[in-house]
């Protein structure tokens, strides 16, 4: 679970500081930066698996032999390093890339990456990366309750935050030669193993094994199920091979597998396989009224799994004929009842393809997937967390109000340049400003921001005509009215924005 995340450098991610709970969503206009926050937590999790330059190629818009896309820019200048650094709680046990099973000797971690940008031979700006620091180190249960400000009950933090350690996991210090980057063993003896930082092609954490750096290795494994979904249509619709993996794709892959194999394996302690289906059946129920129950066709023939929603009359209507929204629903609610799928999930627009009355139906279904901080951690509360974002008024409007992060660009001037980047605010009085540390820069989005998500037309600038003036209905009588021009329409907006007045 991710708890903390500081990023400078990257993309137009310069000076972030912002806070996690189980439930997150970021609302800001297309274009100011909140798919780079994405990218950002993206790059972490690769980072954790692959080489430096594998990993920057797998982010978003940045697949070429050029890392510098990735750095933030002004202009033509691009700044030289970029840093992160990552609060999180880590499973308490797991296993390392060959089964060898590991113990976590702490449980709530900060992780801190610097990186350099070092051109080619010929001094042409491509090349890659140099790490120029890397740590590891412990928070303490006694210090938790400082870190963890979206308010968990103790039953909750206690199950979560384990172990202490008086030394770093991941150290760097000067040498000779340059810095060096040093992986500790859990037990405190035994020598440290030593990597000249220049010389890294990955990160030291990625080399993490379970019988020296078990915790190290549980926080990489954090890293790596930090997931952005993207549900395409086109892959909920496809049937699966009796051979496919049961676990489901980023994009949406493998769904009939998956919700298979939860249904024969019980998916939830003391659910048979009836059972899982009618879970997923009336979770659907809250999306589209003709629902009677949700299933699997096993073809014996084709070897094919095909899943199928049944309607109230009794027909039954495959994959392929479900629309978009339905079969993003459908996949949440099958996530919603995988307890193996633990770690951050980070959604764009989940809203897309939602009726707008349904789209409280999505936000439980989201909300329900996070952990519950208000119980402790186990089998029926997994270790979940759900990110998203929107540029949606609906969405907005019905999230929590200490879950809600507005990202809005902001000019800033930095060594004599001016530049927008991203900033990210919370509402008054939430815990996200009550619970803020010392010193802590909180951002305080005002009230009358937040207008143009309860009216988003009306609070725009009128259309200009063809000669750069405003439209006026008295001068164009042929005019189409819009609804929000309806005075019934405008009375309902009214009644927003003092209700919304009343409550600041």
């Amino acid at each position: 679970m991710l708890t903390r995340l500081k990023v400078n450098g990257f993309k137009n991610l310069v000076d972030v500081d912002i806070r996690f709970g189980p439930f997150t969503c970021i609302a800001g206009a297309n274009g100011v930066g909140k798919s780079n926050l994405f990218d950002a937590i993206r790059f972490l999790s690769a980072l954790a698996n692959l080489p430096l330059v594998e990993a920057a190629q797998s982010v978003r818009e940045s697949r070429t032999a050029d890392v510098r896309s990735l750095f933030h820019r002004v202009g033509d200048h691009y700044d030289d390093r970029m840093s992160f650094e990552a609060e999180m709680i880590v499973p308490a046990s797991g296993a390392d890339d060959l089964g060898q099973p590991a113990e976590a000797g702490s449980t709530f971690l900060r992780y801190s990456l610097e990186l350099v940008h070092r051109k080619d031979g010929a001094g042409i700006g491509l090349g890659g990366f140099v790490i120029e620091k890397e740590e590891l180190v412990h928070i303490s249960l006694s210090e938790a309750s400082k870190h963890l400000l979206f308010r968990p009950k103790p039953v909750w933090r206690r199950s979560v935050v384990q172990g202490r350690r008086t030394v770093a996991y991941i150290s760097t210090e000067s040498g000779g030669d340059g810095r060096v980057i040093k992986l500790h063993q859990d037990g405190g003896g035994g020598k440290p193993a030593s990597r000249l930082a220049a010389k890294l092609p990955r990160t030291v954490l990625s080399a993490a094994n379970a019988a020296e750096n078990p915790t190290a290795l549980l926080a990489r494994r954090e890293m790596q199920s930090w997931r952005l979904l993207q549900l395409e249509p086109s892959a909920l619709r496809e049937p699966d091979e009796f051979t496919a993996p049961p676990r489901l794709g980023t994009n949406g892959a493998h769904l009939p597998a998956t919700l298979y194999h939860l249904a024969r394996t019980g998916g939830e302690t003391g659910s048979d396989e009836a059972g899982i289906y009618a879970k997923v059946a009336n979770r659907l129920s809250d999306l589209i009224d003709d629902v009677r129950e949700v299933g699997i066709d096993r073809d014996e023939r084709r070897e094919l799994l095909t899943l199928q929603v049944t309607g109230r009359d009794g027909t039954a209507h495959p994959a392929r004929a479900l629309s978009d929204g339905t079969l993003r629903f459908l996949a949440l609610a099958v996530i919603d009842l995988d307890l193996t799928a633990q770690g951050v999930l980070c959604l764009e627009e989940p809203e897309n393809g939602i009726h707008p009355r349904r789209i409280p139906a999505m936000l439980r279904l989201l909300q329900d997937i996070a952990t519950d901080p208000d119980e402790p951690v186990d089998l029926d509360n997994p270790l979940r967390q759900v990110i998203i974002n929107t540029h949606s008024p609906a969405v907005v409007c019905e999230v929590p109000e200490g879950s809600l992060v507005i990202a809005e660009l902001a000019e800033t001037v930095r060594h004599k340049q001016r530049f927008q980047r991203v900033r990210f605010g919370c509402l008054r009085d939430t815990w996200r400003q009550t619970k803020a540390e010392e010193g802590e820069g909180v951002n305080i989005v005002a009230l009358g921001d937040l207008l143009a998500y309860l009216n988003p037309i009306a609070s725009s600038d009128p259309e200009p005509n063809r000669n750069g003036h405003e439209a006026n209905d008295s001068k164009k009588p042929d005019q189409v009215r819009r609804v929000i021009d309806r005075e019934d329409m405008q009375e309902v907006v009214t009644q927003q924005i003092l209700l919304l007045g009343s409550d600041s």
